[in-house]
């Protein structure tokens, strides 16, 4: 459930289907138009005076909570969805660095969030705002418990719970369609596990849909409340594992016209054309974002490594080596990139270098890689080629 929920998108309730009254409090849609230039501060410090404006109430803690963990994953280069788009997030070893006060703030807000809603639902369990914000904390702390902490198990056992909740909303009102997020990420996810890890959970009784989960995405996407915008990106991601990438370029296009500051819609796209073959015209999109991320104000907080990262491999996927060499070493050295993706750039600029028949920085790039992650998959990777020369798949 690594990728469940990001912010909540208010629309119109006399249009859309039902929700907390909160949502639609002026200061949290204020709060989420920064969320969505990607501005946490300004959307973190607002979602701070509506939780203390709202003592005790879970919807006001999850709110909060929602912005603090999508700053926090953002500031990790956590939230590129090319890192979700195969398997390999599943199965291998990878470098993240947690920050012990922002954990602990995270999960302490989820647990109280958690523990506000229990007491609500123990005066009445049919209070079907208090068990919405119960599985929306709970899939938020799974979101970070797999994604930080890669604790899978763990969180799949919170996704379950948040997914079980959901339910119960839809049971009770079903018109509360934002339920179906959550329900819809569960159902597609489950769907579309390894073998393996299908065979785990299927003999303990569960079971998904891809079908079934684009579904209900749909259905959010249409006629949600508060997360139109989460099912329409989560769509874009699973339909970019299905390789429908016409249909997820039209989805990504309108949440760009729609948000055209949006650092990582502008990135999307890009990604979305260089998986679906348009090298060049990838490329150019890349150098665009790298351009507007230049831009003094034009995005709230770019995270150029995630472009030169997607513009080294649109280089790489022309045969452009040298060039795409340049880019993810770019990747690799610029400030803020996170650990993760410090190794991911340097082990492709190695094998970059390599085919370009630049061994000895070839070499420089393949132990900065093994340096900045040791005990990760990739620097393993980075160690056999550091005996022979990366020959290309």
């Amino acid at each position: 459930m690594a990728v469940l929920l990001s912010a909540a998108a208010v629309g119109s309730a006399a249009t859309r289907g039902h929700t907390n009254p909160l949502n639609l409090d002026p200061l949290v849609q204020d709060a989420y138009h920064y969320f969505y230039l990607l501005d946490y501060p300004a959307a973190v410090e607002r979602f701070e005076r509506f939780h203390a404006e709202h003592p005790g109430d879970p919807q006001a803690s999850a709110l909060l909570l929602d912005a603090l963990l999508f700053q926090e994953l953002y500031r990790q280069d956590l939230l590129d969805t090319t890192f979700y788009a195969n398997d390999g997030f599943l199965t291998g070893r990878h470098v993240t660095q947690e920050d012990p006060k922002i954990r602990d703030r995270i999960l302490s807000l989820a647990d109280e969030a958690i523990r506000e809603a229990d007491w609500r639902l123990s005066k009445n369990p049919n209070d079907v705002d208090a068990l919405y914000a119960r599985g929306w904390s709970r899939a938020l702390k799974c979101t970070y418990v797999a994604m930080v902490q890669r604790g899978y198990g763990s969180g799949f056992r919170l996704a379950t719970k948040a997914k079980e909740d959901s339910e119960r909303v839809l049971e009770l009102d079903p018109e509360y369609v934002d339920a179906k997020l959550v329900t819809g990420i569960y159902q597609y996810v489950v769907g579309a596990l390894p073998l393996p890890f299908k065979f785990l959970v299927g003999f303990v009784g569960i079971t998904g849909s891809k079908s079934k989960g684009l579904e209900l995405l749909h259905d959010v996407a249409q006629h949600g409340v508060m997360n139109t915008v989460e099912a329409r990106t989560v769509i874009a991601l699973f339909l970019r594992r299905e390789g429908r990438y016409k249909e997820a370029i039209e989805i990504v296009r309108a949440l760009k016209q729609q948000y055209p500051r949006d650092f990582l819609f502008c990135l999307e796209e890009a990604n979305l054309r260089k998986d679906a073959g348009e090298g060049m015209v990838a490329a150019e999109a890349y150098r665009e974002v790298i351009a507007d991320g230049a831009r003094p104000g034009y995005f709230a907080e770019a995270r150029l490594e995630l472009a030169y990262f997607g513009l080294g491999d649109a280089l790489r996927g022309q045969r452009h080596y040298a060039e795409a060499a340049q880019a993810y070493e770019e990747a690799a050295l610029t400030k803020s990139t996170s650990p993760e993706l410090k190794v991911r750039s340097f082990l492709a600029g190695g094998q970059c270098r390599d085919l370009s028949g630049e061994r000895a920085q070839a070499v420089k790039d393949y132990q900065a890689a093994i340096d900045a992650g040791p005990s990760t998959s990739r620097a393993d990777t980075a160690r056999k080629y550091l005996r022979t020369p990366y020959k290309g798949n």
